[in-house]
Protein backbone atom coordinates (compact mmCIF):
# COMPACT_ATOMS: atom_id res chain seq x y z
CA UNK A 1 0.00 0.00 0.00
CA UNK A 2 1.60 3.28 -1.09
CA UNK A 3 0.43 6.75 -0.09
CA UNK A 4 0.15 9.07 -3.07
CA UNK A 5 0.02 12.83 -3.33
CA UNK A 6 -3.49 13.94 -2.39
CA UNK A 7 -5.25 15.68 -5.25
CA UNK A 8 -6.85 18.22 -2.93
CA UNK A 9 -7.02 18.71 0.81
CA UNK A 10 -10.48 17.12 0.84
CA UNK A 11 -9.68 13.89 -1.00
CA UNK A 12 -7.28 11.03 -0.34
CA UNK A 13 -5.95 8.69 -3.03
CA UNK A 14 -4.40 5.41 -1.86
CA UNK A 15 -2.61 3.06 -4.23
CA UNK A 16 -2.40 -0.68 -3.50
CA UNK A 17 0.36 -2.32 -5.53
CA UNK A 18 0.79 -6.05 -6.17
CA UNK A 19 4.36 -6.43 -7.43
CA UNK A 20 3.85 -10.06 -8.56
CA UNK A 21 1.19 -9.06 -11.09
CA UNK A 22 2.48 -5.46 -11.47
CA UNK A 23 -1.10 -4.41 -10.69
CA UNK A 24 -2.17 -1.11 -9.12
CA UNK A 25 -5.62 -0.60 -7.62
CA UNK A 26 -6.92 2.49 -5.87
CA UNK A 27 -9.11 3.73 -3.06
CA UNK A 28 -10.41 7.29 -3.36
CA UNK A 29 -11.76 8.69 -0.11
CA UNK A 30 -13.66 11.91 0.37
CA UNK A 31 -15.06 12.32 3.88
CA UNK A 32 -16.75 9.09 4.91
CA UNK A 33 -17.15 7.72 1.38
CA UNK A 34 -14.75 5.50 -0.56
CA UNK A 35 -14.65 4.41 -4.21
CA UNK A 36 -12.43 1.47 -5.23
CA UNK A 37 -10.96 1.26 -8.74
CA UNK A 38 -9.85 -2.06 -10.32
CA UNK A 39 -9.67 -4.10 -7.08
CA UNK A 40 -7.42 -7.15 -6.72
CA UNK A 41 -8.83 -10.63 -5.99
CA UNK A 42 -8.39 -10.33 -2.21
CA UNK A 43 -10.60 -7.46 -1.02
CA UNK A 44 -9.44 -7.38 2.62
CA UNK A 45 -7.01 -4.48 2.09
CA UNK A 46 -9.87 -2.23 0.90
CA UNK A 47 -12.05 -3.14 3.89
CA UNK A 48 -9.12 -2.36 6.21
CA UNK A 49 -8.60 1.02 4.53
CA UNK A 50 -12.28 1.95 4.88
CA UNK A 51 -12.35 0.81 8.53
CA UNK A 52 -9.20 2.78 9.34
CA UNK A 53 -10.90 5.96 8.11
CA UNK A 54 -14.35 5.09 9.49
CA UNK A 55 -15.66 5.30 5.93
CA UNK A 56 -17.98 3.26 3.73
CA UNK A 57 -17.17 1.76 0.34
CA UNK A 58 -19.98 3.10 -1.85
CA UNK A 59 -18.65 2.44 -5.38
CA UNK A 60 -16.46 -0.09 -7.18
CA UNK A 61 -15.33 0.89 -10.68
CA UNK A 62 -13.93 -1.51 -13.26
CA UNK A 63 -12.01 0.26 -16.05
CA UNK A 64 -12.44 -2.89 -18.22
CA UNK A 65 -12.65 -6.68 -17.81
CA UNK A 66 -9.07 -7.48 -16.81
CA UNK A 67 -7.10 -10.23 -18.56
CA UNK A 68 -4.20 -10.66 -16.15
CA UNK A 69 -5.90 -10.98 -12.76
CA UNK A 70 -9.29 -11.72 -11.23
CA UNK A 71 -11.06 -8.72 -9.71
CA UNK A 72 -13.08 -8.71 -6.48
CA UNK A 73 -15.65 -6.17 -7.68
CA UNK A 74 -18.63 -8.51 -7.24
CA UNK A 75 -17.49 -9.74 -3.82
CA UNK A 76 -17.00 -6.16 -2.55
CA UNK A 77 -20.45 -5.15 -3.83
CA UNK A 78 -22.07 -8.14 -2.13
CA UNK A 79 -20.22 -7.48 1.12
CA UNK A 80 -20.70 -3.69 1.34
CA UNK A 81 -23.75 -2.90 -0.85
CA UNK A 82 -21.48 -0.71 -2.99
CA UNK A 83 -22.60 -0.13 -6.59
CA UNK A 84 -20.40 -1.54 -9.38
CA UNK A 85 -19.79 0.80 -12.32
CA UNK A 86 -18.41 -0.21 -15.72
CA UNK A 87 -18.95 0.63 -19.37
CA UNK A 88 -22.17 -0.64 -20.92
CA UNK A 89 -19.92 -2.08 -23.66
CA UNK A 90 -18.64 -4.71 -21.19
CA UNK A 91 -22.08 -6.39 -21.31
CA UNK A 92 -21.37 -7.47 -17.72
CA UNK A 93 -23.57 -10.20 -16.28
CA UNK A 94 -23.16 -8.98 -12.68
CA UNK A 95 -25.44 -6.22 -11.27
CA UNK A 96 -23.96 -2.85 -12.27
CA UNK A 97 -24.63 0.68 -13.47
CA UNK A 98 -23.32 1.80 -16.85
CA UNK A 99 -20.45 4.30 -16.59
CA UNK A 100 -19.65 5.93 -19.93
CA UNK A 101 -18.97 9.37 -21.46
CA UNK A 102 -20.96 11.98 -19.54
CA UNK A 103 -21.78 9.74 -16.54
CA UNK A 104 -20.63 10.87 -13.12
CA UNK A 105 -20.56 9.71 -9.51
CA UNK A 106 -20.64 12.02 -6.48
CA UNK A 107 -18.17 11.08 -3.77
CA UNK A 108 -18.43 13.46 -0.84
CA UNK A 109 -17.61 16.89 -2.28
CA UNK A 110 -15.86 15.59 -5.40
CA UNK A 111 -17.05 13.88 -8.58
CA UNK A 112 -15.79 10.99 -10.66
CA UNK A 113 -16.47 11.31 -14.40
CA UNK A 114 -16.30 8.50 -16.95
CA UNK A 115 -14.60 8.87 -20.30
CA UNK A 116 -14.58 6.06 -22.87
CA UNK A 117 -10.99 5.32 -23.88
CA UNK A 118 -11.05 2.19 -26.05
CA UNK A 119 -7.79 0.74 -27.40
CA UNK A 120 -6.50 -1.82 -24.94
CA UNK A 121 -10.00 -3.24 -25.06
CA UNK A 122 -13.14 -1.97 -26.82
CA UNK A 123 -14.84 -1.40 -23.43
CA UNK A 124 -12.06 0.49 -21.60
CA UNK A 125 -12.88 3.62 -19.63
CA UNK A 126 -10.77 6.13 -17.72
CA UNK A 127 -12.04 7.98 -14.67
CA UNK A 128 -11.53 11.69 -14.02
CA UNK A 129 -11.42 13.04 -10.48
CA UNK A 130 -13.00 16.50 -10.50
CA UNK A 131 -12.52 18.47 -7.27
CA UNK A 132 -14.94 20.75 -5.48
CA UNK A 133 -13.61 23.70 -7.52
CA UNK A 134 -14.55 21.87 -10.75
CA UNK A 135 -10.85 21.32 -11.55
CA UNK A 136 -9.57 18.07 -13.11
CA UNK A 137 -7.11 16.74 -10.55
CA UNK A 138 -6.42 13.12 -11.52
CA UNK A 139 -7.20 10.49 -14.12
CA UNK A 140 -7.32 6.76 -13.42
CA UNK A 141 -6.37 5.30 -16.78
CA UNK A 142 -6.78 1.53 -16.27
CA UNK A 143 -4.82 -0.19 -19.05
CA UNK A 144 -5.17 2.70 -21.51
CA UNK A 145 -2.25 4.91 -20.44
CA UNK A 146 0.69 3.67 -18.37
CA UNK A 147 3.73 5.61 -17.21
CA UNK A 148 5.91 5.49 -20.34
CA UNK A 149 3.58 3.28 -22.39
CA UNK A 150 0.01 2.54 -23.47
CA UNK A 151 -1.93 -0.71 -23.14
CA UNK A 152 -1.40 -3.46 -25.67
CA UNK A 153 -4.23 -3.84 -28.23
CA UNK A 154 -3.83 -7.55 -29.07
CA UNK A 155 -5.59 -9.32 -26.17
CA UNK A 156 -9.16 -9.37 -27.52
CA UNK A 157 -8.65 -11.15 -30.82
CA UNK A 158 -9.93 -14.62 -29.97
CA UNK A 159 -13.65 -15.26 -30.46
CA UNK A 160 -13.84 -16.13 -26.75
CA UNK A 161 -13.24 -12.46 -25.90
CA UNK A 162 -15.00 -10.73 -28.79
CA UNK A 163 -12.82 -11.24 -31.87
CA UNK A 164 -11.58 -7.62 -32.01
CA UNK A 165 -8.70 -7.08 -34.47
CA UNK A 166 -5.53 -5.64 -32.96
CA UNK A 167 -5.17 -3.08 -35.77
CA UNK A 168 -8.66 -1.70 -35.08
CA UNK A 169 -8.03 -1.47 -31.34
CA UNK A 170 -4.63 0.17 -31.93
CA UNK A 171 -6.37 2.79 -34.08
CA UNK A 172 -8.91 3.36 -31.30
CA UNK A 173 -6.02 3.81 -28.86
CA UNK A 174 -4.60 6.52 -31.13
CA UNK A 175 -7.83 8.49 -30.87
CA UNK A 176 -8.36 7.79 -27.15
CA UNK A 177 -4.93 9.20 -26.32
CA UNK A 178 -5.05 12.15 -28.74
CA UNK A 179 -8.68 13.21 -28.32
CA UNK A 180 -9.32 12.35 -24.68
CA UNK A 181 -6.28 11.94 -22.43
CA UNK A 182 -3.76 14.28 -24.09
CA UNK A 183 -6.26 17.16 -23.94
CA UNK A 184 -6.42 17.06 -20.12
CA UNK A 185 -4.60 19.78 -18.13
CA UNK A 186 -0.84 19.00 -17.94
CA UNK A 187 -0.96 19.00 -14.12
CA UNK A 188 -3.51 16.13 -14.08
CA UNK A 189 -2.04 13.21 -12.13
CA UNK A 190 -2.04 9.88 -13.97
CA UNK A 191 -2.80 6.71 -12.00
CA UNK A 192 -2.57 3.56 -14.19
CA UNK A 193 -3.64 -0.01 -13.38
CA UNK A 194 -0.17 -1.47 -14.09
CA UNK A 195 3.51 -0.86 -13.49
CA UNK A 196 6.80 -2.35 -14.76
CA UNK A 197 6.78 -6.01 -15.75
CA UNK A 198 3.11 -6.13 -16.66
CA UNK A 199 2.28 -8.15 -19.77
CA UNK A 200 -0.46 -5.59 -20.54
CA UNK A 201 2.24 -3.24 -21.91
CA UNK A 202 5.80 -3.49 -23.21
CA UNK A 203 8.00 -0.62 -21.92
CA UNK A 204 6.32 0.49 -18.73
CA UNK A 205 8.36 2.82 -16.49
CA UNK A 206 9.37 1.98 -12.93
CA UNK A 207 7.33 4.98 -11.74
CA UNK A 208 3.85 4.08 -10.52
CA UNK A 209 2.21 7.45 -11.21
CA UNK A 210 2.87 10.48 -13.39
CA UNK A 211 1.21 13.58 -14.85
CA UNK A 212 -0.26 14.24 -18.26
CA UNK A 213 2.44 16.89 -18.84
CA UNK A 214 5.27 14.48 -18.07
CA UNK A 215 3.76 11.76 -20.28
CA UNK A 216 3.38 14.22 -23.18
CA UNK A 217 7.13 14.86 -22.95
CA UNK A 218 8.45 11.34 -22.28
CA UNK A 219 5.96 8.67 -23.38
CA UNK A 220 6.91 7.30 -26.82
CA UNK A 221 3.26 6.57 -27.67
CA UNK A 222 2.17 10.20 -27.13
CA UNK A 223 4.72 11.77 -29.49
CA UNK A 224 3.58 13.38 -32.76
CA UNK A 225 2.94 10.70 -35.39
CA UNK A 226 0.29 9.65 -37.87
CA UNK A 227 -2.33 7.05 -36.97
CA UNK A 228 -0.62 4.60 -39.33
CA UNK A 229 2.79 5.14 -37.66
CA UNK A 230 1.21 4.77 -34.20
CA UNK A 231 -0.45 1.46 -35.10
CA UNK A 232 2.83 0.09 -36.48
CA UNK A 233 4.88 1.17 -33.44
CA UNK A 234 2.31 -0.11 -30.97
CA UNK A 235 1.96 -3.55 -32.53
CA UNK A 236 5.66 -4.37 -32.89
CA UNK A 237 7.48 -6.40 -30.23
CA UNK A 238 4.49 -6.96 -27.96
CA UNK A 239 5.17 -9.64 -25.32
CA UNK A 240 3.60 -13.11 -25.38
CA UNK A 241 -0.01 -13.69 -24.27
CA UNK A 242 -0.31 -16.11 -21.33
CA UNK A 243 -2.82 -18.93 -21.66
CA UNK A 244 -5.01 -17.63 -18.83
CA UNK A 245 -5.74 -14.14 -20.21
CA UNK A 246 -8.94 -14.94 -22.15
CA UNK A 247 -10.23 -17.02 -19.24
CA UNK A 248 -9.84 -14.09 -16.83
CA UNK A 249 -11.63 -11.67 -19.17
CA UNK A 250 -14.62 -14.01 -19.18
CA UNK A 251 -14.46 -14.55 -15.42
CA UNK A 252 -14.31 -10.80 -14.76
CA UNK A 253 -17.35 -10.21 -16.97
CA UNK A 254 -19.31 -12.59 -14.72
CA UNK A 255 -17.74 -11.68 -11.38
CA UNK A 256 -15.69 -14.17 -9.37
CA UNK A 257 -16.70 -16.14 -6.28
CA UNK A 258 -15.56 -14.75 -2.89
CA UNK A 259 -11.81 -15.09 -2.39
CA UNK A 260 -11.58 -16.78 1.02
CA UNK A 261 -14.44 -19.19 0.17
CA UNK A 262 -12.58 -20.20 -2.98
CA UNK A 263 -9.35 -20.79 -1.02
CA UNK A 264 -11.16 -22.98 1.53
CA UNK A 265 -12.71 -25.05 -1.26
CA UNK A 266 -9.29 -26.18 -2.58
CA UNK A 267 -8.89 -29.94 -1.87
CA UNK A 268 -6.00 -30.77 0.48
CA UNK A 269 -4.49 -34.23 0.10
CA UNK A 270 -2.03 -36.15 2.24
CA UNK A 271 1.66 -35.94 1.18
CA UNK A 272 1.86 -39.63 0.23
CA UNK A 273 -1.60 -39.98 -1.31
CA UNK A 274 -1.76 -41.66 -4.72
CA UNK A 275 -1.98 -38.98 -7.41
CA UNK A 276 -3.73 -39.45 -10.76
CA UNK A 277 -1.14 -40.15 -13.46
CA UNK A 278 -2.77 -38.01 -16.13
CA UNK A 279 -2.83 -34.86 -13.96
CA UNK A 280 0.20 -32.57 -14.11
CA UNK A 281 2.09 -31.87 -10.87
CA UNK A 282 3.30 -28.30 -10.22
CA UNK A 283 6.16 -28.47 -7.71
CA UNK A 284 6.79 -24.98 -6.28
CA UNK A 285 9.92 -25.80 -4.25
CA UNK A 286 13.31 -24.14 -4.94
CA UNK A 287 15.07 -25.69 -7.94
CA UNK A 288 17.97 -27.13 -5.89
CA UNK A 289 15.53 -29.19 -3.81
CA UNK A 290 13.53 -30.20 -6.88
CA UNK A 291 16.61 -31.39 -8.76
CA UNK A 292 17.71 -33.56 -5.83
CA UNK A 293 14.37 -35.39 -5.69
CA UNK A 294 10.91 -34.94 -7.23
CA UNK A 295 7.93 -36.85 -8.53
CA UNK A 296 8.39 -38.19 -12.09
CA UNK A 297 6.83 -35.82 -14.64
CA UNK A 298 6.50 -32.88 -12.21
CA UNK A 299 7.06 -29.32 -13.46
CA UNK A 300 9.25 -27.09 -11.29
CA UNK A 301 7.50 -23.70 -11.14
CA UNK A 302 9.21 -22.14 -8.15
CA UNK A 303 7.25 -19.81 -5.93
CA UNK A 304 8.71 -16.40 -6.68
CA UNK A 305 7.94 -12.91 -7.91
CA UNK A 306 6.12 -13.99 -11.08
CA UNK A 307 4.67 -17.37 -10.06
CA UNK A 308 1.12 -16.45 -11.07
CA UNK A 309 2.13 -15.32 -14.57
CA UNK A 310 4.17 -18.46 -15.29
CA UNK A 311 1.52 -20.78 -13.87
CA UNK A 312 -1.04 -19.19 -16.20
CA UNK A 313 1.42 -19.37 -19.10
CA UNK A 314 2.40 -23.03 -18.73
CA UNK A 315 -0.93 -24.50 -17.56
CA UNK A 316 -4.14 -24.03 -19.56
CA UNK A 317 -7.28 -22.49 -17.99
CA UNK A 318 -9.24 -25.76 -18.13
CA UNK A 319 -6.39 -28.03 -17.02
CA UNK A 320 -6.41 -29.65 -13.56
CA UNK A 321 -3.14 -29.86 -11.62
CA UNK A 322 -1.64 -30.81 -8.28
CA UNK A 323 0.24 -28.19 -6.26
CA UNK A 324 3.24 -29.13 -4.06
CA UNK A 325 5.10 -26.95 -1.52
CA UNK A 326 7.48 -27.77 1.33
CA UNK A 327 5.61 -26.12 4.22
CA UNK A 328 2.04 -25.26 5.12
CA UNK A 329 2.80 -21.54 4.89
CA UNK A 330 4.39 -21.97 1.44
CA UNK A 331 1.43 -24.07 0.29
CA UNK A 332 -1.10 -21.48 1.47
CA UNK A 333 0.92 -18.77 -0.31
CA UNK A 334 0.90 -20.52 -3.70
CA UNK A 335 -2.80 -21.41 -3.39
CA UNK A 336 -3.60 -17.73 -2.82
CA UNK A 337 -1.42 -16.71 -5.76
CA UNK A 338 -3.18 -19.33 -7.90
CA UNK A 339 -6.53 -17.78 -6.95
CA UNK A 340 -5.36 -14.34 -8.10
CA UNK A 341 -5.54 -15.61 -11.69
CA UNK A 342 -8.72 -17.61 -11.14
CA UNK A 343 -7.04 -21.04 -11.26
CA UNK A 344 -7.89 -22.21 -7.73
CA UNK A 345 -10.75 -24.41 -8.99
CA UNK A 346 -8.21 -26.23 -11.22
CA UNK A 347 -6.27 -27.50 -8.20
CA UNK A 348 -6.99 -31.23 -8.04
CA UNK A 349 -5.15 -31.39 -4.74
CA UNK A 350 -2.72 -29.28 -2.71
CA UNK A 351 -0.12 -31.21 -0.72
CA UNK A 352 3.10 -30.98 1.21
CA UNK A 353 6.22 -32.58 -0.30
CA UNK A 354 5.85 -36.39 -0.41
CA UNK A 355 8.45 -38.43 1.49
CA UNK A 356 9.18 -40.64 -1.53
CA UNK A 357 10.52 -38.68 -4.51
CA UNK A 358 12.06 -41.12 -6.98
CA UNK A 359 13.21 -38.78 -9.78
CA UNK A 360 16.35 -36.63 -9.89
CA UNK A 361 17.79 -34.12 -12.38
CA UNK A 362 21.48 -34.29 -13.37
CA UNK A 363 23.85 -31.37 -12.72
CA UNK A 364 25.32 -29.64 -15.75
CA UNK A 365 29.09 -29.56 -16.43
CA UNK A 366 29.45 -25.82 -17.12
CA UNK A 367 33.06 -26.17 -18.31
CA UNK A 368 32.01 -28.71 -20.93
CA UNK A 369 29.32 -26.29 -22.15
CA UNK A 370 31.92 -23.52 -22.33
CA UNK A 371 34.48 -25.59 -24.20
CA UNK A 372 32.23 -27.75 -26.38
CA UNK A 373 28.75 -26.22 -26.76
CA UNK A 374 28.34 -28.26 -29.96
CA UNK A 375 28.03 -31.38 -27.81
CA UNK A 376 24.52 -30.22 -26.86
CA UNK A 377 21.19 -29.46 -28.46
CA UNK A 378 20.67 -26.03 -26.89
CA UNK A 379 17.09 -24.90 -26.27
CA UNK A 380 16.61 -21.17 -25.63
CA UNK A 381 13.28 -20.75 -23.82
CA UNK A 382 13.36 -16.95 -23.60
CA UNK A 383 10.70 -14.90 -25.39
CA UNK A 384 11.24 -14.14 -29.07
CA UNK A 385 12.21 -10.51 -28.46
CA UNK A 386 14.86 -11.60 -25.92
CA UNK A 387 16.15 -14.35 -28.22
CA UNK A 388 16.94 -11.77 -30.92
CA UNK A 389 20.21 -11.44 -28.96
CA UNK A 390 21.37 -15.10 -29.06
CA UNK A 391 23.69 -16.44 -26.36
CA UNK A 392 24.59 -19.60 -28.31
CA UNK A 393 24.79 -19.99 -32.08
CA UNK A 394 22.24 -22.41 -33.57
CA UNK A 395 20.09 -22.60 -30.41
CA UNK A 396 16.55 -23.84 -30.90
CA UNK A 397 14.19 -21.07 -29.71
CA UNK A 398 10.99 -22.32 -28.07
CA UNK A 399 9.64 -19.81 -25.49
CA UNK A 400 8.59 -21.36 -22.18
CA UNK A 401 4.82 -20.76 -22.72
CA UNK A 402 5.01 -22.92 -25.88
CA UNK A 403 7.37 -25.62 -24.61
CA UNK A 404 4.87 -28.22 -23.39
CA UNK A 405 3.08 -28.15 -26.75
CA UNK A 406 6.30 -28.17 -28.81
CA UNK A 407 8.57 -30.47 -26.76
CA UNK A 408 8.59 -33.13 -29.51
CA UNK A 409 10.39 -30.66 -31.82
CA UNK A 410 13.52 -30.99 -29.68
CA UNK A 411 15.98 -33.57 -31.13
CA UNK A 412 17.16 -36.18 -28.62
CA UNK A 413 20.28 -37.44 -30.45
CA UNK A 414 22.53 -35.30 -28.19
CA UNK A 415 22.26 -34.16 -24.57
CA UNK A 416 19.76 -31.27 -24.31
CA UNK A 417 20.75 -28.01 -22.58
CA UNK A 418 18.00 -25.58 -21.56
CA UNK A 419 18.64 -21.90 -20.84
CA UNK A 420 16.68 -18.70 -20.23
CA UNK A 421 17.94 -15.28 -19.06
CA UNK A 422 18.43 -15.85 -15.33
CA UNK A 423 17.63 -19.41 -14.30
CA UNK A 424 14.01 -19.25 -13.12
CA UNK A 425 12.40 -20.25 -16.42
CA UNK A 426 15.02 -22.87 -17.29
CA UNK A 427 14.18 -24.74 -14.06
CA UNK A 428 10.63 -25.01 -15.38
CA UNK A 429 11.70 -25.68 -18.97
CA UNK A 430 14.13 -28.48 -18.18
CA UNK A 431 11.50 -30.19 -16.00
CA UNK A 432 8.95 -29.91 -18.82
CA UNK A 433 11.36 -31.59 -21.25
CA UNK A 434 12.23 -34.31 -18.70
CA UNK A 435 8.52 -35.13 -18.49
CA UNK A 436 7.95 -34.97 -22.26
CA UNK A 437 11.11 -36.76 -23.45
CA UNK A 438 11.69 -39.78 -21.19
CA UNK A 439 15.14 -41.28 -21.61
CA UNK A 440 16.66 -38.07 -23.00
CA UNK A 441 19.64 -36.49 -21.24
CA UNK A 442 18.46 -33.03 -20.13
CA UNK A 443 20.45 -30.32 -18.36
CA UNK A 444 19.52 -26.92 -16.94
CA UNK A 445 22.18 -24.23 -17.40
CA UNK A 446 20.36 -22.33 -14.64
CA UNK A 447 22.04 -19.19 -13.26
CA UNK A 448 25.33 -19.97 -15.04
CA UNK A 449 23.67 -18.43 -18.12
CA UNK A 450 24.63 -14.97 -16.83
CA UNK A 451 28.34 -15.69 -17.46
CA UNK A 452 27.63 -16.80 -21.02
CA UNK A 453 25.51 -13.71 -21.64
CA UNK A 454 28.40 -11.45 -20.60
CA UNK A 455 30.66 -13.27 -23.06
CA UNK A 456 28.04 -12.96 -25.82
CA UNK A 457 27.89 -9.18 -25.27
CA UNK A 458 31.70 -8.88 -25.53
Amino acid sequence: MSPLPSSTASVQIQQFYDKGLAHASYAIRCGRQVAIIDPARDPQQYYDFADEHEADIVAVIETHPHADFVSSHLEIAQETDAVIYCSKLVKASYPHRPFDDGDRISLGTVELHAINTPGHSPDSISILLIDDLAQTRAVFTGDTLFVGDVGRPDLRESELVGGHKREELAAQMYHSTRNKLMTLPPTTRVYPAHGPGSLCGKTTSTDLDSTIGKELKTNYALQPMSEQEFVKVLLEDQPFVPKYFGHDVQLNKQGALPFEDSIRAVPRVQPNAALENAVVVIDTRPQAEFKQAHLPGAINLQDGGKFETWLGSVVGPNEPFYLIADSQIALDTVIRKTAKIGYEANIKGALLTPSVLPATSPAVDVERVRERPGDFTIVDIRNYTEAKQPVFADALVIPLPELRERAQEVPTDKPILVHCAGGYRSAAGSSILEAALPGAEIYDLSEAITDFQKQAVH
